[in-house]
Order: structure tokens, then sequence, then C-alpha cells
């Protein structure tokens, strides 16, 4: 099994009641899920370098990265391709992010296809990835430790 290590930065953007979010696309899958805007580090990237630049392409905005909320690590395996299965390891660094310009617009030829704001009580109805619901824990308890832990049950 092919074992992946897949570093990225989110920001989390809340206004006037309402959060940030982009229209993630698996195109192999056919499936779309509301997500926090961000994305996957490059080579050499500083992770507060990627939520700028991945807030801009897939929002359109610009974003000034505060407070690091947190970091989420998740562990899952899949099958990529018919018999052939991956053991990924996401490392999700969490800012919170003020919108310092530019103007909202939907990201083309990227991983998603549609950026809106939302109101924060309508989240969980939405079709979303859980990272939108471990984002916004971290904005809003500031857990010391950067942690969010499972909910009991």
């Amino acid at each position: 099994m092919q074992k992946q290590l897949r570093v990225a930065a989110y920001a989390v953007c809340v206004r006037d009641g309402q959060v940030l979010l982009a229209r993630w696309v698996d195109r192999h899958l056919g499936i779309k899920q509301w997500t926090l805007p961000g994305g996957g580090t490059d080579h050499g990237e500083d992770p507060y370098d990627t939520v700028i630049r991945e807030v801009d392409e897939e929002t359109g905005y610009a974003v000034a990265p505060g407070v690091l909320l947190g970091v989420h690590s998740r562990i899952r395996q899949y099958e990529r391709e018919p018999g052939d299965m991956v053991d990924s390891h996401g490392v999700r660094i969490v800012y919170e992010g003020r919108i310092t310009g530019g103007r909202l617009r939907n990201e083309i030829g990227g991983s998603t296809d549609l950026a809106a704001w939302h109101p924060l009580e309508e989240v969980p109805a939405l079709d979303r990835v859980d990272l939108v619901d471990v984002g916004l824990t971290m904005w809003r308890e500031r857990p010391a430790d950067g942690r969010v832990r499972p909910a009991a049950g």
C-alpha cells in the first residue's frame, strides 16, 4: 500500500455571521462538498503563504492570516484506482483569516467550482467535508493546544 503525506493550510473567514466556503469537487467520484478555502502546500512553500495563495485561487479574495487556530491530522485509507490502495495522512493547518481585498469569484479549472458566504447557523445543513466542522470548532473554542477532540459517543 502506498503511503501519502499531504500538508495543507486553510482559512476560517467569518464576518457578519457568515463563513466563507469553497465547494470542493472530486471529479473522479462525482462528489461536490463545501470546504474551507485552502489547500496543499507546494514544495518549499510556507503554510502561511499557502493559505494566502489558495484563498485567492479559490475565492478571489486577498486574505490576511491571523491567529493559528490549530493543526488537525487525518489518517484514512482509500482506493485511488481499482486495486490501488493509499494510506493517506493529511496534516491540515488552520488559520483565522481576515479578508483584506479582492472580489468574490469562483475558481476555474481547479479543485473547487464555487465560493460563497454561508450563514453560520445554516452550515450544519450543508453537504460538507469534516474540515468545516473542525475549523469552526477551532475558531469557536480556541483550544490552547490547537487540537480538536473527537466528540464523545
